[in-house]
C-alpha cells in the first residue's frame, strides 16, 4: 500500500482498481468500455485534495465481515449497493473504505452528519468529557447538561424554552406525542402522507410509508392527510415553494394568490370534517420532507395549517429531526422559513453530529403537564452527548455552516436544475440549503418513477466515481443530496460532474438496449 492523493492505494495498477469491485465477474463480464474509463479516469483527476491520511484497516477480512452481519445481525439491517461498502474511517465530508478508497459523502450518514465526520474540535470536546465522566444519572446535577439546555434553548423563539433531552428521533416524536395528547386531554394527531417520524411501534402510525409499515395494528389515533406535493400532487406550479428553483409545471394563479396552497388547506379542512373528532390533539410535520425525498409544500400552507389545527384544539408539532441546526441555509430551524412558531419541536441525527443524541423543545406550559407523572430517561442528557451536543452548536457558528448551506445549497440547486434541463429523466429538482431533492421519471409528461434498476444503476455508478448519495419516495425515485454542511463549491462541482456522467451512462444503456 502507498499514500497518494490522501488516501490509501493498491500498488496494482490503477486500471485494475477501477475494475476491481461490484463491475466485474468471471469471464470478464462487465467490464467497463473504453470511453467510461476515461470518464473515470478524468472523474478521479478531479476528485478535490484532501490532506487526511486515514489509518490502515486492521479489523476482520471483507467477507468475513459480510458473514457476520448475515449471521448475527438483524436480517432488516440491508446494505446500500451491490458491493456493500466497509467503511473504515472518516473526516469531515470524507469517509475512507477498508482498502483506504476516498468517498465524499452526499448523504451525511441519513442526514445525520451535520459538522464532518470526527470533527477536531467536536472529537477533543468528546475526549476530554470521557475522560471526566461518561454517565451519573441525571437525578444529580451535573454540568454539561445544564450548560447544553441554557445554549441550545437561546437558539429557539420564545415561548419554546424548555427542553427534553433523549437518544434518537423516533423517542423524540414518541414523546412529542404523549406531550400533545396529555397536555389537551385529546387523542387524534393528523399526520402527512409521505411523512417519516420514526418506526418505533408509537411512530410507526406517523409514518405514512409503507415500506417501514408491518403486517400489524398501528396507527391508533393517527389520521393521514394529503400531502402538499407541488410536483406529484394534483395542484402546484412554477411560484409555489420556497426555493431556488421550482417545479417545471406552470402556475396559473393570479397575483396574491397560490391556487395550489389554497386547494390542499381545503383537502386539510376535509380530513377535519371527515376523519377526526372535533377536537384532536395535533399535527406534526416535516418542515421539508426527508425520507421522502424533500418535498416542499407550497409557501403559506403550513402557516394556515397550524392556524387550523389550533383552531381545533390541537398543539403544532415541527419535526426538525432532518431541517435543523441550520441546514436549509435561510434560518437555523426549518419552521422559520414558513413564519410559524411550533408548540413542540423535535430534533435529533445533526444534533451531535452522529452521536446518538436527540430532544424535544416545548413551551412551560406543556412541560409543566408532564410533571404529573415521573418521566425519566437513564441516558437522555448524558454528560459525553451535552458536552458533543454543545459542540457541534459551537462549530455552526464558528465554522459558518448555516451560510455555508445556504451558499453551497444554493450553488448546488441551481446546477442540478440545468441537468434537469438536459436530461429528460430528471423530473423534479428541489430543496432549500443542503437538503436536496432530485426526483427522477420515465419522461417528463408523465412523470412516471424512473424504475427502481434504473435508479439503482445511476446510483452505483456515482458510488464508482467516488460519490455516495441517498435515495427516498414513496417509488425510492428520488435522489436525496444531503451532505455534511462543512463541504465546499469545490465538492459539490465534482459531485455534479459525476452525477452528469451517471446520467450519461444511463442515456447510452438506455440507447443501447433499443
Amino acid at each position: 500500500m502507498a499514500v497518494q492523493g490522501g488516501r490509501l492505494v493498491s500498488r496494482k495498477p490503477r486500471l485494475a482498481w477501477l475494475l476491481a469491485g461490484n463491475r466485474s465477474s468471471p469471464a470478464g463480464r462487465g467490464i467497463y468500455r473504453q470511453q467510461e474509463l476515461q470518464n473515470c479516469f478524468s472523474l478521479q483527476s478531479k476528485m478535490p485534495p484532501c490532506d487526511f491520511v486515514p489509518e490502515q484497516y486492521e479489523s476482520y477480512p471483507y467477507e468475513y465481515m459480510l458473514k457476520i452481519r448475515k449471521q448475527n445481525l438483524s436480517p432488516s439491517l440491508f446494505t446500500a449497493y451491490k458491493k456493500p461498502l466497509l467503511i473504515h474511517q472518516g473526516h469531515m465530508q470524507w469517509l475512507f473504505d477498508y482498502e483506504g478508497r476516498r468517498y465524499l459523502d452526499f448523504f451525511a450518514g441519513i442526514v445525520t452528519v451535520s459538522v464532518g465526520h470526527c470533527h477536531p474540535k467536536v472529537t477533543a470536546a468528546a475526549q476530554k468529557q470521557l475522560g471526566r465522566l461518561w454517565h451519573t444519572t441525571s437525578l444529580y446535577v451535573h454540568p454539561a447538561i445544564q450548560e447544553y439546555a441554557e445554549k441550545l434553548a437561546l437558539l429557539l423563539p420564545d415561548p419554546l424554552k424548555v427542553i427534553f433531552l433523549t437518544n434518537s428521533g423516533s423517542e423524540a416524536n414518541d414523546l412529542a406525542m404523549l406531550m400533545a395528547r396529555i397536555f389537551t386531554r385529546n387523542f387524534d394527531i393528523i399526520c402527512f402522507r409521505g411523512g417519516y417520524h420514526g418506526s418505533s411501534p408509537y411512530t410507526m402510525g406517523l409514518t405514512s410509508i409503507g415500506t417501514y409499515k408491518y403486517g400489524l395494528a398501528n396507527g391508533f389515533g393517527c389520521q393521514t392527510t394529503m400531502l402538499p406535493d407541488v410536483f406529484r400532487g394534483p395542484w402546484g406550479g412554477s411560484h409555489c415553494r420556497d426555493s431556488p428553483v421550482q417545479t417545471i409545471r406552470k402556475c396559473t394563479c393570479s397575483p396574491g394568490s397560490c391556487h395550489a396552497k389554497d386547494q390542499y388547506i381545503e383537502q386539510l379542512k376535509d380530513t377535519f370534517r371527515t376523519c377526526v373528532p372535533k377536537a384532536i390533539a395535533g399535527f406534526i410535520a416535516e418542515p421539508i420532507q426527508g425520507v421522502n425525498g424533500a418535498v416542499q409544500y407550497p409557501k403559506g400552507f403550513l402557516k394556515e395549517a397550524f392556524q387550523l389545527v389550533r383552531e381545533n384544539g390541537g398543539v403544532c408539532i415541527a419535526d426538525e429531526i432532518q431541517t435543523g441546526f441550520g441546514r436549509t441555509g435561510s434560518h437555523f430551524w426549518g419552521f422559520q422559513g414558513h413564519d410559524v412558531v411550533p408548540d413542540i419541536v423535535t430534533m435529533a441525527k445533526g444534533i451531535g453530529n452522529g452521536f446518538p443524541m436527540a430532544a424535544v423543545v416545548t413551551t412551560a406550559e406543556i412541560a409543566e403537564t408532564m410533571a404529573q407523572s415521573l418521566h425519566f430517561n437513564t441516558f437522555g442528557g448524558n454528560p459525553v452527548a451535552c458536552v458533543i451536543g454543545s459542540a457541534v452548536l459551537d462549530m455552526i457558528a464558528e465554522d459558518g455552516l448555516q451560510k455555508n448551506s445556504k451558499d453551497v445549497g444554493t450553488h448546488l440547486l441551481l446546477e442540478l436544475a440545468k441537468l434537469r434541463d438536459e436530461f429528460e429523466i430528471i423530473g423534479d429538482v428541489r430543496g432549500k440549503g443542503l437538503m436536496i431533492g432530485v426526483e427522477m421519471v420515465k419522461n417528463k409528461e408523465t412523470c412516471e418513477p424512473l424504475p427502481v434498476e434504473e435508479m439503482k444503476q445511476i446510483w452505483e455508478d456515482c458510488k464508482d466515481m467516488g460519490v455516495l448519495i441517498g435515495r427516498g419516495g414513496l417509488f425510492l425515485q428520488t435522489f436525496r443530496i444531503k451532505p455534511p454542511m462543512c463541504i465546499t463549491k469545490e465538492d459539490a462541482d465534482f459531485a455534479l460532474g459525476v452525477f452528469h456522467a451517471a446520467l450519461t451512462r444511463h442515456a447510452e444503456r438506455t440507447a443501447t438496449a433499443k
